[in-house]
């Protein structure tokens, strides 16, 4: 079997190297492993169907039945942007200003006073702040590439904006690629949590339609989910792990740019559902 690299932004430099591994049967007779035909890096539309035709083995020893009742509907649009340079500076990205990334449009920004964690524990405030709303501020034509470097819609600001969740709350979140500066195809991965992949597509989202598609009896269950460029994916879990946990794009440039938030995840009033003290020797900032 042979893999290579999936990359879906035109003249990004990546790792174009291929990896191969033969797998052995045991009672089977020797031959010459023979290379497979590779499918082009960019190839979305093999990708996708390979990424989307994953399931999960129903019964298996970590399988957890999809929860159906849900607490919380989140839709986050996520994509690059821009960040002013500030004052009279000039930067050298588009329209002049520095390439950003965000999550409905709020760009992440890491506090360096305390960490994000500590401010929870100990209901320090100043810290971040809960607000991060369950829709984007703005509804526009996501993948609508003419809109890409919208003025209106392209610019972002830098925060610290988290969302608060009580205790074995159910969440679903749809995330959905925009065009704003370019497509691409984003790795979205949450800490402390697995989650089922109950759809994906293309284009906007649309819930009368594509609510339609949803897998409730084996979608895969994971912690990353590479939302299709120009497309969708909508996932859904339980959140029973108290503690501040980074949502965030895998690509790390992406991360460094500010596409990532936190959700912070009250305590569930029983001993092992509660965050327990940091240790004596825990590091401060």
């Amino acid at each position: 079997m042979a893999a290579r690299p999936y990359a879906s932004a035109p003249g990004v430099p990546f790792d174009n190297t291929t990896t191969t591994g033969i797998i052995t049967y045991k009672g089977s007779k020797s031959s010459t492993p023979k290379m497979p035909t590779m499918p082009n890096f960019n190839d979305t539309m093999t990708a996708h169907k390979f990424n989307s035709n994953l399931t999960s083995l129903v019964h298996g020893k970590t399988w957890i039945p999809v929860p159906t009742e849900v607490d919380e509907h989140m839709f986050m649009t996520i994509g690059l942007g821009l960040v002013s340079c500030g004052g009279n500076s000039n930067c050298s990205g588009p329209l002049g200003q520095r390439l950003a990334a965000s999550i409905s449009n709020f760009l992440f920004e890491f506090p360096t006073n305390m960490s994000m964690l500590q401010a929870h524990f100990y209901n320090i405030s100043r810290i971040y702040n809960a607000t991060f709303p369950d829709q984007p501020l703005k509804t526009f034509d996501y993948t609508n590439s003419s809109l890409s470097l919208d003025q209106s819609l392209v610019m972002t600001t830098k925060s610290t904006t988290v969302k608060k969740l009580r205790y074995n709350s159910t969440v679903e979140i749809v995330f959905q690629d925009t065009s704003l500066v370019g497509l691409d195809n984003h790795p979205m991965h949450i800490h402390g949590f697995n989650f089922h992949v109950l759809a994906q597509g293309f284009g906007n989202y649309n819930a009368s339609v594509d609510r339609k598609k949803f897998n409730f009896r084996n979608p895969q269950a994971r912690n990353t989910i590479g939302v299709p460029v120009g497309g969708w994916a909508v996932i859904r879990f339980t959140a029973n792990n108290p503690g501040v946990w980074l949502l965030h794009c895998h690509l790390d440039l992406h991360l460094s740019w500010g596409l990532s938030t936190a959700l912070v995840v009250d305590n569930g009033g029983t001993p092992s559902s509660t965050l327990p003290p940091p240790p004596s020797d825990f590091p401060t900032c």
